[in-house]
């Protein structure tokens, strides 16, 4: 367990260093672009290729890839993986070379369909230059998959950090330098995005050569490769359902008014960094295991770290929503309120927060669960459930969104995701009954507890705070670096009194880590 820890924690440091680069690029763009429609129109476009890319890279093939190359290597070792990777590989060049070409062409005359506001046809322009981040990124999330499946956790890890710093370059660079108008800049952050792809393609291939891979273009059907496709099937419409979802969500956000896809993308991006530091670190780890145990049938073992990696989803993600809730506005105003990002920009931003913070641990729960689903190769019951959370989040979203305008989208969502939540638990549970969440409800209380204690202390020092003769910007870089820390300490402190569940694997990693370190001395 200690080594599983330690590859926890090597995935969320470097998802923290991923996720501070994403914050200053989202920083440096607020800056300059605000929260007016032509980077709603950028974030707009960029929803097509993403869509497709984890419906066809992140989303099915991948949960269909990791558990059969995970048989694979168990059967015919290294060689029987890589010549299935290739085999991949070539499939998902082929049909995303096609979809590029396809969409490009047919977005590049958008202006057929007269009669709508021009930034329907500037998001339609973008998305011909994005396109082709497509095949770059689904390549990639292959060559990752592959990766993990071999233990090998870093170089994945690694993949956002080179987007972020292209389109820092690019946007912060060369597009102040070198561009003379926002649609310039913008321009150049599309460029920022393909470089950004390349490489996330380009450094995982070098390691997988590294390790003996020999790339060949391969379109033969041997049977790993159908059972893939067979696996798929059902999976490609779970995902779909899932990610139209959201892609709904953004376009009905667009539709609202100039500034709300951009307030929307900003909301989701804060909400989604503790949950991409921690929780898709643990399901990152936590899923080639639960695949591995299900290749041989140990489904004790199964359940044990399904267990565990649920814990600490909880123990870290449950605190870190409270916390987003009470600080959503000193973090807005440090982060986004500069340059042409305005206060009333940065109020309506932390509201949004506020909001998309409350599902932050259901997300971070649903994103493991679903994977113990697909360790069984069980990938027809999430696209049940996924089908009835889009319904859920297309009538709350139709009810809501004239009323509440993009807030009633946020609650749409978190509402979905929770009815999601509590139908994936029991389905698995009725699967497997040691996936039961109830071993977690005596974690659960603790957890509860703690941030409870952890919360009051944060909403008094926030009040604090606040009657302090400083200005918000002043305000709120004084609660992060003295409120975080000390929730963070009061909360560890409380878990500890508690004795939580798992508590000494946690002193046992540390400990082997401090051993090594004076050893290597």
């Amino acid at each position: 367990m200690s080594k599983r820890l330690k590859n926890i924690g090597i995935v969320s440091f470097l998802t923290v260093v991923s996720r501070f680069l994403g914050l200053f690029r989202d920083q440096l763009a607020a800056a300059i672009f605000g929260a007016g429609a032509l980077y709603s129109a950028f974030v707009t476009a960029f929803i097509i290729p993403n869509l497709f890319r984890r419906l066809l890279a992140e989303g099915s093939l991948n949960a269909a890839f990791v558990p059969t190359l995970q048989g694979e290597l168990h059967e015919k070792g290294k060689p029987g993986a890589f010549a299935l990777l290739s085999n991949v590989v070539s499939w998902l060049l082929l049909v995303t070379g096609g979809l590029t070409v396809l969409a490009c062409v047919v977005l590049s005359r958008s202006r057929l369909l007269a009669g709508h506001e021009a930034k329907w046809y500037i998001a339609a322009d973008l998305s011909v230059l994005l396109f082709p981040y497509l095949a770059l990124i689904s390549l990639a999330a292959a060559f990752n998959a592959a990766l993990n499946v071999m233990e090998h956790f870093t170089e994945p890890a690694l993949s956002p950090i080179w987007l972020n710093i292209a389109m820092i370059v690019t946007l912060g660079g060369a597009g102040l330098h070198y561009a003379h108008t926002p649609m310039g800049e913008i321009h150049w952050l599309c460029a920022g995005v393909l470089i950004g792809g390349f490489f996330q393609m380009g450094v995982p291939a070098v390691v997988l050569f590294s390790e003996g891979w020999r790339p060949r273009f391969d379109l033969g059907l041997p049977p790993r490769v159908k059972e893939i496709a067979l696996l798929m099937t059902p999976g490609l419409f779970g995902t779909a359902i899932y990610q139209i979802n959201i892609s709904v969500s953004r376009f009905l956000a667009f539709s609202l008014d100039d500034s709300s896809a951009t307030l929307y993308f900003y909301g989701n991006r804060l909400m989604e960094f503790p949950i991409g530091v921690f929780a898709i670190a643990i399901s990152t780890v936590v899923y080639p295991l639960l695949s591995r145990h299900a290749v041989v049938g140990d489904f004790k073992s199964m359940a044990e770290d399904y267990r565990k990696g649920l814990r600490l989803i909880l123990v870290i993600n449950v605190p870190a929503a409270l916390g987003l809730v009470l600080l959503s506005h000193p973090i807005t105003n440090v982060i986004y309120r500069h340059g042409l990002f305005t206060s009333q920009n940065a109020n309506d931003l932390a509201t949004m927060v506020a909001l998309f913070s409350i599902g932050m641990p259901f997300f971070s729960i649903v994103n493991l669960t679903i994977r113990a689903f697909y360790s069984f190769r069980d990938t027809a019951t999430p696209v049940r459930i996924a089908a009835i959370d889009f319904v859920v989040n297309i009538m709350v979203s139709l009810s809501l969104m004239h009323w509440l305008g993009v807030d009633g989208l946020v609650i749409a969502s978190t509402t979905a995701i929770v009815v999601q939540t509590i139908l994936l638990q029991l389905a698995l549970a009725r699967r497997l009954p040691g996936m039961s969440f109830r071993p977690l409800w005596p974690s659960l209380g603790k957890v509860a507890l703690g941030t409870t204690v952890m919360g009051v202390a944060v909403w008094l020092g926030w009040t604090f705070i606040r009657s302090l003769p400083a200005t918000p910007f002043a305000a709120g870089l004084i609660a992060i670096f003295t409120l975080i820390p000390l929730a963070v300490g009061i909360y560890a402190g409380m878990l500890w009194i508690l004795r939580i569940e798992g508590r000494e694997e946690l002193v046992e990693m540390f400990r082997r880590n401090k051993a090594g370190k004076i050893a290597s001395r």
